[in-house]
């Protein structure tokens, strides 16, 4: 992208538009770990009930990789707006008053996200446990925590400066 361009847009935007994409390609990374997951599920079935004997670790392999999916789409599910929002009383009030609120509940979000960022980064330095079964290192895990809550931080602040221009009249 040329220095043109940049500027034509605003630098904002660019920076909007480079994590949109940052948490797209991190979403197909945990959605990568579905197949997986579903192979190793039904194999670990069909062993128990035909054979009556499990695959050893399936369980827990099978949380790590579920655990990994859903913390990896976090910040696309907040970027396409697919987490469950109730608006049965704030659609009655007035169009600034809903604005205020998703500011309200943006902030909140954000605070919650940031605690996780640094918690998950703290606890995810500080562990040196393995799991019990397949001797995994814990520390990769609690760090992904800490990732996906950044990338939720970040798409968050998108969302306050969106409803930030909608209050003040401005067109986004």
């Amino acid at each position: 992208m040329d220095n043109e361009s940049i500027l034509e847009k605003g630098w904002f935007e660019t920076v909007k538009q480079t994590i949109h994409q940052v948490n797209r390609f991190i979403a197909g990374v945990g959605a990568c770990f579905l197949i997986p997951l579903m192979i190793i599920t039904a194999g670990d079935v069909v062993s128990r009930d035909v054979f009556n004997h499990p695959i050893p670790g399936t369980v827990e392999l099978s949380q790590y990789m579920l655990a990994v999916f859903i913390l990896l789409g976090l910040a696309y599910a907040q970027q396409v707006k697919a987490h469950v929002g109730v608006s049965v009383i704030t659609s009655r009030l007035p169009y600034p008053a809903q604005l205020i609120l998703r500011i309200i509940a943006t902030l909140l979000c954000l605070f919650i996200s940031g605690i996780l960022v640094w918690q998950g980064w703290v606890i995810g330095i500080e562990e040196k446990t393995v799991s019990d079964m397949l001797r995994v290192p814990q520390y990769p895990l609690r760090l992904i925590v800490a990732v996906a809550a950044f990338l939720m931080c970040l798409e968050l602040v998108i969302d306050l400066e969106d409803s930030l221009i909608k209050l003040m009249g401005k067109s986004s």
